[in-house]
């Protein structure tokens, strides 16, 4: 399945008329608020939202009116389609130099809970799942000091020799600077190394919050935000896809929700490397900011929907179902999101920050909660590449053929 990166491209006044005489048949201001109306002409001409819009629409309380809109964006975008992947997760060792304090699976070496799988742990994993029809393995750990750079090379091979098919999508920005700080290399040269090794795409952790009054507090010895989306850069520019991740919910201000997701969309705009946006919601429990609460439904919900509405030059935007429930997930097939991620099988992460979610879902119940959502359920691969697809039963959902988006 060939994904369309010309998102952002701009379009011709015909084109717009063109669309203006396919204006949605449900009036929008019976339940948008007067605020939103400005971003309704926006989102239906197909023109680029400011970082004032983003904080209209992070500001608003009118959920209903801004997955609306997020949904126009989502049915222009991919139809009635909604993907999911058959993966394996694996998080190869707790033990971290870094310490941020909204981090619960982080340990010192020695702290109680510490743990580090050896390459023959990490090689039995796989093969314990070798008669399911896996297509993705989705590697994120600490930085642990004590393991040699070898380790990650014979990793990465000793999977690809299980299950040579596999696409691995491993280790984060964070990671990848680390590695290269390990193996005294450049990025590139770390991450064409790696690749060499087996290394398929990387997945979008360890961007927080790129505020530096945030990271400053909250992971004072985490990579810095501009070093991140460098790393990011340099892998789209040797053609290795990348996911990108917000973590919200914590001490960051709606202003700097914004300003994160449109640094995301000037890289994206630049080298058109991102697969898919994946908002992760924060996880008190059993973290240094435990006094804090978890986020509700309703903001897990505009989250998803704002990011669907900035992101214009996103294909995909991803709610992390172990993290904001399958209900939740769910219902964001209908507030911009259009990939419910996948299997997991095994996640720890989020389970020891409080998740309460169960450790993986079967395909036949991804399958289950994309259909009752009126949705079309497409198994993809982590390129998007599509490997079956399932009818869903009266998905008709409105779908108006917006145009492509104008960045002026």
């Amino acid at each position: 399945m060939q994904i369309n990166h010309d998102i952002s491209t701009k379009f011709s006044s015909d084109l717009t008329e063109s669309f203006l005489d396919h204006r949605p048949s449900l009036d929008p201001r019976l339940f948008l608020d007067p605020d939103l109306e400005p971003i309704y002409e926006k989102v239906l001409i197909g023109k680029r939202l400011s970082a004032e819009d983003g904080l209209t629409l992070y500001q608003s309380n009118n959920l209903l009116g801004i997955g609306f809109l997020a949904n126009l964006v989502r049915e222009r975008i991919n139809g009635q389609d909604a993907y999911y992947v058959y993966n394996q997760h694996l998080n190869y060792t707790n033990i971290c130099r870094n310490g941020c304090s909204f981090c619960a699976f982080s340990r010192r070496e020695g702290e109680e809970g510490a743990y580090t799988m050896s390459l023959d742990e990490i090689a039995e994993k796989i093969r314990s799942r070798l008669d399911e029809p896996i297509t993705e393995v989705h590697i994120v750990g600490g930085l642990n000091e004590k393991l040699p750079y070898s380790y990650y090379l014979e990793m990465l091979a000793t999977i690809k020799r299980i299950r040579p098919k596999v696409h691995i999508q491993a280790f984060t920005a964070v990671e990848i600077a680390y590695l290269a700080e390990l193996s005294n290399q450049s990025p590139a040269e770390t991450l064409l190394e790696l690749q060499a090794a087996g290394l398929g795409s990387l997945p979008g952790g360890g961007a927080e919050i790129f505020s530096s009054r945030v990271r400053q507090v909250v992971c004072p010895k985490k990579l810095p935000a501009n070093e991140w989306l460098e790393i990011m850069r340099v892998a789209h520019r040797l053609g290795i896809r990348s996911n990108a991740t917000m973590l919200y919910g914590h001490i960051e201000t709606l202003k700097e929700r914004v300003e994160h997701l449109l640094a995301l969309r000037q890289v994206q705009d630049e080298y058109g490397g991102f697969l898919a946006f994946i908002p992760l919601a924060f996880h008190p429990h059993n973290t240094k900011l435990s006094s804090l609460k978890k986020t509700s439904g309703f903001d897990d919900l505009k989250n998803i929907a704002v990011a669907r509405l900035l992101l214009d030059n996103f294909a995909h935007i991803k709610p992390f179902w172990i993290m904001v429930t399958p209900k939740i997930a769910q219902i964001a097939l209908s507030f911009g999101a259009d990939d419910l991620d996948g299997t997991v099988i095994e996640e720890r992460i989020t389970h020891m920050a409080g998740g309460e979610t169960t450790q993986g879902l079967p395909q036949s119940e991804l399958i289950r909660l994309i259909r009752e959502a009126g949705r079309c359920p497409k198994q993809r691969d982590t390129l998007y590449n599509l490997i079956s697809e399932e009818g869903a039963e009266e998905a008709q959902g409105h779908n108006p053929s917006l145009q492509p988006v104008s960045k002026t």
